[in-house]
């Protein structure tokens, strides 16, 4: 009766699969050991064998099946980690709706294996250490397969370690500063090659050879304005200016007059969240016009166009990889389902986009694995293709980063953004810039 008994115990601790499985050993156990209404002899030293056997294996996989991530009750559980308050919130909050829309869109043609997917939402609130609070208890906690999210450089630095160290994986969809390789993130978003170096070479190819940089005071925006003044040396530039404001900054008089006095041909902005709204509003009062001083951002798309104000920004340039107006058959599908979704007056944009097909990606390494293990996963994206909404997109299995047309941008009259220029073909990412001889001295991360 021992075995009874400790099989009884885990039942009343086990997943409910794991519990259905043990119940009906226990079943047997028992009538093994007392046996039927006729029954008059104690069951056979091979029976009671057998019957022990089958409770230490049954005990052994339902023990499996309870502790490994994301495997309860028939779902698949992810994490969704983005700013849903705070400075940052003006960006992160759609890219988290389009998440969910992925999600929802798999889970309604079966979900992944057989099984739903079943998300968890937890806010970074703007807060880099709670980024990486909110990353550790999805993964130790929730026990998560997989992490869609982060926006800022400074965030995903800070989950990176707890992610490395925890071995779980994080699907990143913004673009960033690159110099930057880890073995347990995918990158969707543009690396350095893939936007910034493209938009210094169109400004240069226009005729704008004085460049002045703004941008927020944390990681990406200097390390990416690190690179810009080596392309700039390297390719005949000149640097008209430099200046940093921390993230949430609201004056900008001091730097619109500093901008002033330098004169520069173009402004490079690496502002993020809602500072670009204080900045384009004040740059307007100020009397600069985006034929007379244009400037080329790669943190402000479609959702933030609505937040700055379409007359503060109209006629201003971006680099992204995707926008709204896109032509393809995929993205008239993908504006249609996201509009359905959340409003007609919603927009997608480049991070919304790729925080989407991040999903598919990652559906399509965990059918193509077999499993949600990550090193599974991992070793089977390697390659893998999807019809992003953008084009196609290829994970780069050297870098785990995507293959990505780069694309720039002028912001229209009714807030969505014209393609202007555009590669011809998908740019294969170079994270470390080895393809670049001038970024030879670059330090790498």
């Amino acid at each position: 009766m021992r075995q009874v008994f400790q099989l009884f115990s885990y039942v009343q601790k086990s997943s409910r699969l794991a519990g259905l499985v043990c119940l009906t050993l226990l079943a047997t156990l028992v009538l093994a050991a007392c046996g039927d209404s006729t029954a008059t002899t104690a069951p056979s030293a091979t029976t009671a064998a057998v019957t022990t056997a089958s409770i230490t294996s049954a005990v052994t996989s339902a023990a499996t099946v309870a502790g490994s991530p994301a495997a309860t009750s028939g779902t698949i559980k992810v994490g969704i980690l983005h700013s849903l308050s705070g400075t940052m919130a003006i960006s992160e909050v759609s890219v988290k709706d389009a998440t969910m829309m992925a999600i929802d869109e798999i889970n309604a043609r079966g979900g992944v294996l057989g099984k739903k997917i079943e998300a968890v939402v937890e806010d970074g609130a703007s807060d880099w250490p709670t980024f990486a609070e909110k990353a550790k208890k999805l993964i130790q906690q929730d026990k998560v397969a997989v992490v869609f999210g982060c926006w800022t450089s400074a965030s995903r630095k800070s989950v990176l370690p707890v992610f490395e160290s925890l071995k779980s994986l994080l699907f990143y969809p913004v673009q960033y500063e690159g110099l930057e390789q880890s073995p347990n993130i995918f990158y969707t978003g543009a690396t350095t090659n893939q936007q910034i170096i493209p938009a210094v070479d169109y400004l240069l190819s226009q005729g704008k050879k004085k460049i002045y940089l703004l941008g927020s005071d944390y990681v990406f925006p200097r390390t990416a304005n690190t690179i810009i003044k080596a392309q700039l040396k390297a390719k005949g530039g000149t640097l008209a200016g430099e200046e940093y404001t921390p993230l949430g900054a609201t004056e900008y008089s001091t730097v619109l007059s500093k901008i002033k006095a330098a004169a520069p041909d173009a402004i490079f902005n690496t502002l993020n969240g809602d500072s670009n709204v204080a900045f384009f509003k004040q740059y307007k009062d100020a009397g600069f016009t985006a034929d007379k001083l244009p400037v080329l951002s790669v943190s402000v798309a479609e959702d933030e166009v609505r937040g700055i104000g379409i007359d503060n920004i109209v006629g201003q340039l971006t680099a992204w990889n995707y926008y709204q107006t896109t032509e393809t058959p995929e993205n008239t599908k993908f504006v249609a389902a996201y509009k359905a979704k959340y409003g007609d007056k919603r927009v997608t944009d480049d991070p919304i986009e790729a925080g989407y097909f991040g999903v598919y990606l990652w559906k399509l390494a965990v059918e193509k694995a077999g499993s949600t293990d990550v090193e599974k996963v991992k070793a089977a994206a390697k390659g893998i293709e999807f019809a992003a909404p953008e084009g196609t997109v290829k994970i780069d299995g050297d870098t785990q980063h995507t293959y990505k047309k780069v694309r720039i941008g002028k912001v229209r009259a009714d807030g969505l953004i014209d393609e202007v220029y555009s590669t011809p073909d998908p740019v294969k990412p170079d994270p470390y810039l080895k393809t670049y001889d001038w970024a030879a001295s670059l330090p790498k991360q």
